[in-house]
């Protein structure tokens, strides 16, 4: 059984978390209720309970209930790929109640093993999901695959609708969470695509694209500041909002270096205090817990700028503050700001 629901966004006057407690609070009264409407496969009055309490935690986000992977059940509160949502999506999922035969949680589509058993009604037509094929291609360098995807029915559907089932199809075969991590451009296409392959072979394909990147490479860039001024980064590749998801509290410190080659860029005794400064302030993010990831930096015109990504309920703005006391080269500055999709390094997203 699988249950969507999604209202148009309003405004709320409530914050996420005070939205949160109060679903798994109206959870443990509703239980009962809960309960005997799946036993019974009481689809809508199971949307009617379920649609106005998931739009009371934020009308953005997207339920479903789906096959469990332990219990018999699985309800699915996700963010549908909008980032700015993601972060509360696992909120909502990191405040549940422990799992039990009949109820688990999850804030993304979780992929299904049964998969290519699958049949959706989809515009009144059959989607069987063994029928879907895929043209696969992964650009050079990238670290996504694009997808072509083809079903039989797709020449009698609109291009929405169309998007649509091949998006539901991926995060079955995949999971919601991969298809955001490894995906990239996405076509629901009326012809099948040359060297198309059936899409059983799709999870293959990503896991061998997975296999060529680990938790610690960096991509070094260089372009142009708005003024014409060189710039050098340094950007953790790949850089994914999803890898990180309650980590929405953007951090940027700005430290000022007085020892610069012609180019504006760090050099010898600024160069060295830049590294050991962002050595320490790796070490104080990453134990004993990790509060924090490094995502990128950039250096020009006598300035580097460090983005920081963290958990806002953890330290990691204090130990900021604290470190830039000891930076003896300039006035140094650090901005905090929530910010969901990483927009401010969203030129190094990959």
């Amino acid at each position: 059984m699988r249950l969507f629901g999604r209202k148009d966004e309003e405004p709320q006057d409530k914050g996420p978390v005070d939205g949160i407690a109060e679903f798994w609070a109206w959870w443990h009264l509703a239980r009962p209720r809960l309960d005997s409407l799946v036993a019974a496969a009481d689809s809508e009055g199971l949307a009617e309970e379920l649609a106005p309490a998931v739009a009371a935690v934020h009308p953005g986000l997207v339920w479903e209930v789906a096959p469990g992977r332990n219990a018999a059940h699985a309800l699915v509160v996700t963010s549908a790929g909008d980032a700015e949502l993601r972060s509360l999506a696992h909120r909502w999922a990191k405040a549940a109640p422990p799992s039990d035969m009949l109820w688990e949680f999850h804030p993304s589509r979780q992929a299904n093993p049964q998969a290519l058993g699958l049949t959706l009604d989809v515009g009144g037509q059959e989607f069987a999901v063994e029928q879907l094929v895929l043209g696969l291609r992964v650009p050079r360098g990238a670290s996504r695959v694009d997808v072509s995807a083809f079903h039989p029915i797709f020449t009698d559907l609109d291009e929405e609708t169309r998007v649509e089932a091949a998006l539901l199809a991926l995060d079955w075969l995949l999971g919601e969470d991969d298809v955001a991590r490894w995906v990239g451009e996405i076509t629901a296409a009326t012809f099948p695509p040359i060297d198309s392959v059936a899409a059983a072979h799709l999870r293959a394909v990503v896991d061998d694209l997975a296999g060529g990147f680990d938790d610690d490479q960096w991509a070094l860039l260089e372009g142009q500041t708005a003024g014409g001024a060189p710039l050098v980064a340094t950007a953790r590749h790949p850089l994914r909002p999803v890898d990180h998801p309650l980590f929405d509290q953007h951090i940027e410190i700005t430290l000022p270096y007085t020892h610069s080659d012609e180019n504006g860029l760090p050099a010898g005794e600024s160069l060295t205090a830049l590294r050991d400064f962002e050595e320490r302030l790796a070490a104080r993010l990453t134990k004993p817990h990790a509060e924090a990831i490094l995502a990128a930096h950039l250096s020009a015109e006598g300035h580097r700028v460090i983005h920081l990504y963290a958990d806002p309920t953890g330290d990691a703005a204090i130990h900021a503050r604290e470190l830039i006391v000891g930076w003896e080269e300039g006035e140094p500055r650090v901005e905090v700001s929530g910010d969901p999709a990483w927009t401010a390094v969203v030129p190094f997203l990959s």
